[in-house]
């Protein structure tokens, strides 16, 4: 199974301020962060330049990036057109997949979208629906703000339209972690739960079900089998720091994409 490295609060020089032209910020998605950390530690021990990794979650990365607070935003659904402006630009810098995972001991191991759908809508509530023991399902999302979720909903068709605006269809008894490492834990410690997390973040402690009867994996997503995918993206200023630039540089280079793909996640080019 992929491995996982633990989220850190930053990487770098944490006290280090915006204008140090030698200190690169990024913020945003918890999910994009995972493997962000990873290129911040390389890219450090190679340029000798200092990165700092902030997990805020995807809308508040997007709107850092637009801001000016952070040098780059980071984002794991698409961009609306309301969230940007003329002065930054979307680099998708890997592709990732979203795992509905179940606790290990859950006899169920494949479920059709509409399935997964209709368990979060709340109008399947027993495992012994899906073929799965006589137990009532416990519904585990992420929370407002999370790029994951964001994705999750769109793909799995999970939003409403009320008074012209778009709301979650999520049952409002889901439990709610806040980033995938509480998800994680959830579900790892009860047997009849099931949440969505990042296919890079899924380890032993948990499992990944198939979908329409294709397991969640790299190769299925690189070949458009498996649907519960979506982008990682950078949020670039135009006119970026030159520091900033020599960062995306080195994401988009083929050391870059080898660290995503190691990682787990699928490279671009």
């Amino acid at each position: 199974m992929k491995k996982v490295i633990g989220l850190l609060t930053a990487v770098g020089l944490l006290t280090a301020p915006l204008a140090n032209a030698e200190t690169v910020t990024v913020s945003g998605s918890t999910s994009v962060a995972h493997v962000m950390e990873v290129l911040a530690e390389n890219y450090q021990n190679k340029a000798q330049k200092s990165v700092e990794v902030q997990s805020t979650g995807s809308s508040a990365g997007i709107r850092a990036a637009k801001e000016g607070t952070s040098m780059l935003g980071m984002s794991s659904r698409n961009i609306k057109d309301n969230e940007l402006n003329s002065e930054i630009k979307e680099v998708v810098i890997a592709r990732d997949g979203i795992a509905a995972a179940v606790n290990k001991a859950n006899p169920v191991k494949d479920l059709t979208q509409q399935q997964i759908s209709k368990i979060y809508r709340g109008e399947i509530t027993n495992w012994s629906e899906v073929s799965g023991e006589a137990r009532p399902i416990v519904v585990v999302t992420r929370e407002n703000g999370s790029g994951t979720r964001g994705a999750f909903e769109e793909i799995m068709d999970l939003q409403r339209t009320v008074n012209g605006h778009k709301v979650t269809a999520i049952t409002p008894t889901a439990q709610v972690g806040n980033g995938n490492g509480m998800i994680k834990t959830i579900v790892a410690n009860n047997p009849y739960a099931i949440g969505y997390i990042s296919l890079g973040s899924v380890d032993d402690s948990l499992q990944a079900l198939s979908v329409n009867g294709v397991a969640a994996s790299d190769e299925n997503i690189a070949a458009g089998d498996y649907h519960i995918a979506r982008p990682f993206i950078l949020l670039v200023n135009n006119k970026p720091h030159p520091s900033a630039q020599s960062f995306v540089d080195f994401i988009m280079s083929n050391d870059g994409q080898s660290i995503i793909a190691e990682q787990g996640y699928i490279r671009v080019q």
